[in-house]
């Protein structure tokens, strides 16, 4: 029993002339930093909105031109390099974590992958280059960028920095390994890891309707992908100061900020390429214009959507508060992989099933009585585990748990599963602290009456 793959037709690519393809490559960076300094603005606009205060409004016409202002304001401020820092590592960092951010960009497809458009008189595709596992280069081009952050904050000399490298380092590869089962998911439904031949796959319904579970387990993961918020506990200023970029001043701090951003930008366009249908035009406006997929249409609905993704980025920012690390792992290690990892098993299901021309029906059925079988599991499992907890603790009744003291080691720690932390000491209300100061006749609590009583005696 084999799954059904689909031949990329890929001869399309390769075929431009030397200054086309610089052209291109031009196109796709000024795209990408267009589209930065739009989303910073947008970011700052949008949160002062939704917390009630004045966003910028100093530079430029509505203060639209404040990124510009702020990417020249960190351009000409002192660049200090730390005296204990391992100089070379320290100064490449920044650029090992910025250039892989601008690489991913080259296989996301802007419109049709025929000959739809010209420019100069030479018809060619709305895309850089195309590869038959396009989407495994952009995870392993993620994946490079992350030694750009570690490497950041173990060269930097310091405790903190270290400390939020590598948090960056263990949140990566815990929501890696669920993005990457979401990817499978669409691998399996489409039958090809080209990003082109993903999108052409969407002509009738986009994935999002079709793989639903894969494309809410990206979006939590692209989030956490980002370390934006409420998962950027590498960058968090309560406990670390700022994170693996706190040594970093000038340019090179402006080049992680930078870093962050494209990521933003690149994970929104590859959640478009894969779930909401690429560049072509949403449901309405296909269903009565024939043209909306044609000529240089398509790229206007694919930056739409890429701009609506980032305004959820601000949104999640704008609402949620940040998350302590332990959840955020526990989401990622006991939520997100196990969910993806059952959901790539009923994707596969379901496709081969299809392949060997069962109806719908027969495929609901299989599939309704797997859930109900893994439900049925888990309720016998939950119902021996509580009465074996149960058993146990009448068997031990006068033991108690062992006292958990956080700061045993010289420096506060979060209390492991099981351990509790000790109530913490409340000061009195105001009202009991003004009765006992003030010496009144109810003096019960410290036993002053009781005292004088017996003295009369």
């Amino acid at each position: 029993m084999s799954l059904y793959f689909a031949t990329e037709d890929l001869s399309m690519f390769g075929r431009d002339p030397w200054w086309l393809i610089a052209l291109k490559a031009v196109f796709c960076f000024a795209f990408l930093m267009v589209t930065v300094l739009i989303a910073i603005v947008m970011e700052r606009k949008i949160v002062a909105w939704m917390q009630r205060r004045i966003g910028p409004n100093r530079n430029g016409p509505w203060g639209m031109l404040q990124s510009l202002a702020d990417g020249v304001k960190l351009m000409l401020k002192e660049d200090v390099v730390v005296k204990r820092a391992d100089k070379a590592v320290y100064v490449l960092a920044p650029i090992v974590a910025a250039v892989p951010a601008f690489m991913a960009i080259a296989v996301i497809p802007f419109g049709p992958s025929g000959n739809e458009i010209s420019i100069f008189g030479q018809r060619t595709t709305m895309q850089l280059t195309d590869l038959p596992i396009a989407l495994l280069y952009i995870l392993a081009v993620a994946s490079i960028g992350i030694y750009g952050i570690v490497l950041a904050g173990w060269s930097s000399g310091s405790t903190y920095p270290l400390l939020g490298g590598l948090r960056s380092c263990a949140q990566m590869i815990s929501y890696e390994i669920a993005m990457g089962a979401a990817f499978a998911s669409v691998f399996l439904y489409s039958g090809s890891m080209s990003t082109s031949a993903i999108v052409e796959q969407q002509a009738d319904r986009w994935y999002i309707l079709l793989l639903p579970v894969s494309f809410l387990i990206y979006i939590v993961t692209m989030v956490g992908e980002v370390n934006r918020a409420p998962f950027d506990m590498p960058e968090s200023e309560g406990d670390l100061v700022g994170g693996f970029n706190t040594e970093y001043s000038s340019i090179k701090f402006a080049m992680f900020m930078l870093a962050e951003y494209i990521n933003m930008v690149t994970v929104s366009a590859v959640a478009t390429t894969l779930f909401l249908g690429g560049w072509r035009a949403p449901w309405p406006i296909s269903t009565f214009w024939e043209g909306a997929n044609h000529g240089w249409w398509p790229m206007l609905w694919f930056i739409v959507k890429v701009q609506l993704l980032l305004f959820m980025f601000v949104w999640l920012r704008g609402t949620l508060p940040r998350v302590r690390y332990d959840q955020l792992m526990k989401l990622g290690w006991k939520v997100l992989i196990p969910v993806s990892l059952v959901w790539l098993m009923l994707v596969a299901t379901v496709r081969a099933l299809r392949n060997e021309n069962y109806g719908f029906t027969d495929i609901a059925l299989y599939v309704a009585a797997a859930v109900l079988t893994l439900l049925v599991l888990s309720f016998v499992v939950d119902m021996f585990r509580a009465k074996s907890k149960k058993s146990e603790e009448a068997e031990e009744p006068g033991e108690a748990p062992a006292a958990f003291d956080p700061m045993a080691g010289g420096f506060p720690v979060p209390p492991l599963p099981g351990q509790e932390l000790p109530p913490v000491p409340r000061r009195p209300s105001r009202q009991e602290r003004k009765l006992v100061g003030s010496g009144g006749p109810d003096t019960h609590s410290d036993g002053s009456l009781d005292g004088k009583e017996a003295s009369d005696g």
